[in-house]
């Protein structure tokens, strides 16, 4: 059960509010690091949905400013980062990406009175600790996991299946749920082990899975290692079949992995890329010669998400936004979107990619 918001939060942030001339939101991610490459997607995101929501007007007659923060992935910078966009008066936050930064955050952005939208976080930890300022635009890992979990049943239900993950709250998670599935369909698998996040190299570990004879394994985690542990095996001459989940949908993966990265398999959202609803920001965002991968999309939409509602509030008010949010359907470049009663989406839709040919491409 989501908490009610607490309305002295609310009163006491609407009279911030209302002291501001222009509305500031922020956007968090990890905008230094490993993953800055998401990091990036998420800002490109974030910075046309604002420009184009002022375009149009801005928000109740205000414009918007964007102010962006570095949490690195990492739970105490996501905290600090989240403090120091509170501190700033945002009304709005988009993000985080990693669930291990968004949960901690979100705590201190529901204490604020802070609207949290995540254009990334998938542990259903998030949205399960009934915060009511938190939502989030794309599915959730039990849906995830089950998906995943079905595709290594019924392809290599009679093979030897290894499930790696790398302890993180969105990695271990993940496999976590991806077991939980397979093991209900009655298949067991070989071997289930955490790595060690952060190295540069993967070879024992992937020898490992080769002297075991594995087939297959799902890795939970980011796409760094996922990248590494697929040139191993390539250069072991190991022809075993890597799948994954939503962290691989960047294009760094086939920078670090080169030719390895043909055929790894894994699960994200449908790409809205080849939405209708999404042609005109993609035919944007190309003609300045940068490709709207993954997060990007996913952020411009949690920003169009949280305009409407505000709009439909008529009011910058949370509770009035979030009760906006639960009630409405949305248009955005991600399709029409919905919330159910725990700020998940209404439809929880996971499609499989492959990587061909240095990018990835649904599995037709």
């Amino acid at each position: 059960m989501r908490r009610p918001f607490p309305l002295a939060v609310a009163l006491a942030s609407l009279i911030g509010f209302h002291a501001q001339a222009e509305i500031l939101i922020g956007a968090a991610g990890p905008m230094t690091g490993k993953l800055t490459w998401i990091g990036e997607q998420l800002q490109r995101g974030a910075e046309l949905a604002v420009h184009d929501v002022n375009a149009q007007g801005g928000v109740l007659g205000q414009s918007v400013r964007l102010i962006i923060a570095d949490d690195f992935c990492d739970p105490d910078q996501a905290t600090a980062a989240a403090k120091k966009l509170v501190a700033d008066r945002v009304v709005f936050i988009v993000g985080h990406y990693c669930s291990g930064a968004s949960i901690p955050a979100s705590g201190v952005y529901e204490a604020a009175g802070v609207l949290q939208i995540s254009p990334g976080s998938t542990n259903p930890l998030l949205t399960e600790q009934g915060r009511a300022n938190v939502f989030r635009v794309i599915p959730r890992d039990d849906a995830q996991g089950a998906t995943a979990g079905d595709l290594l049943a019924d392809r290599w239900g009679g093979k030897k299946i290894a499930i790696l993950h790398d302890g993180t709250t969105y990695g271990k998670g993940l496999a976590e749920q991806t077991k939980k599935r397979l093991n209900s369909r009655n298949v067991t698998e070989a071997i289930y082990l955490q790595y060690e996040p952060g190295k540069s190299d993967y070879a024992a570990e992937v020898a490992k899975l080769q002297e075991q004879g594995i087939d297959v394994v799902y890795v939970g985690g980011y796409h760094t290692e996922v990248a590494l542990m697929a040139s191993a095996a390539r250069d072991a001459g190991y022809a075993v079949q890597f799948v994954s989940g939503d962290a691989m949908a960047t294009e760094e993966l086939a920078l670090i992995a080169g030719p390895a990265a043909e055929g790894l398999l894994f699960t994200f959202t449908p790409d809205a890329r080849r939405n209708a609803e999404a042609a005109a920001v993609v035919a944007r965002y190309r003609a300045e010669n940068y490709e709207p991968y993954a997060y990007t999309l996913l952020t411009y939409g949690a920003i169009q998400v949280w305009a409407q509602a505000v709009a439909k509030a008529g009011s910058l008010e949370i509770g009035r936004v979030i009760d906006a949010l639960h009630k409405g359907e949305f248009s955005t470049v991600l399709g029409p979107i919905a919330f159910d009663d725990k700020g998940d989406l209404t439809r929880q839709v996971w499609a499989w990619y492959v990587w061909k040919n240095g990018e990835y491409v649904p599995v037709e």
